[in-house]
């Protein structure tokens, strides 16, 4: 595979911003007076943190030339589609909503560009170049959207559990729960019509390099 150097350069960076991120969440918390799997709680209550985790996994699958179960099911074309379709939410909603909340210097913006900034760019460039995407349907767009749905579950019952939610439009203690629905419905929207374009640019790739091959022959 040509482009396995890319998507080991992409793996290795993505885990290295996730590397630094769970560092500052970890001490976030003991500066705080709590324990460090509070941190690593904390940690793992981000989208972006498992996003970021997806990208690493399915780069890193992609990376090595093996048959098992796992890499396999990573390599899919699906579900590379998938995780570029959550990796630009990542971005948008971040510089979009979140940056202007707060203001991170020295590592913690080395660690907050690789996981907001760079990876998703990163990660659309080996998508584009690496992907084969003449199998992509516009019905898997709707069983993509059980990722970010299955997040939206997951942070609400986080937060019945301590009160704690990762993002401001999700904080049912400030806003209620119709308005977080509201919210979450919003965004899913962003999400269905990401999916849409990435499978419109993905099947005209892929028509486009078909016929061109047919020219050649």
């Amino acid at each position: 595979m040509r482009h396995r150097p890319l998507a080991a350069f992409a793996a290795l960076l993505g885990a290295f911003g996730l590397a630094l991120q769970l560092w500052f969440s970890v001490r976030l918390s003991l500066d705080r007076g709590d324990t460090a799997w509070q941190g690593v709680w904390v940690y793992l209550g981000y989208f972006t943190i498992l996003t970021n985790g997806l990208v690493a996994g399915v780069l890193t699958a992609a990376s090595f030339d093996t048959r098992s179960a796992l890499p396999r099911f990573l390599q899919r074309p699906g579900v590379q589609t998938a995780a570029a379709m959550s990796i630009v939410i990542v971005s948008a909603v971040y510089n979009l909503m979140l940056r202007q909340l707060w203001n991170p210097s020295g590592w913690m913006l080395v660690a907050d560009m690789i996981v907001h900034d760079i990876m998703p760019p990163l990660y659309l460039l080996y998508w584009w170049l690496a992907v084969p995407k003449g199998s992509l349907r516009w019905s898997q767009v709707i069983a993509w959207q059980s990722y970010p749905a299955g997040y939206f579950a997951y942070v609400l019952l986080r937060g019945a559990v301590n009160g704690w939610y990762p993002y401001p439009f999700l904080d049912v203690k400030s806003l209620g729960y119709l308005q977080v629905l509201i919210d979450a419905v919003a965004v899913l929207v962003a999400f269905v019509v990401v999916a849409l374009l990435l499978v419109a640019l993905g099947r005209w790739q892929a028509r486009r390099r078909s016929d061109a091959v047919v020219e050649a022959a």
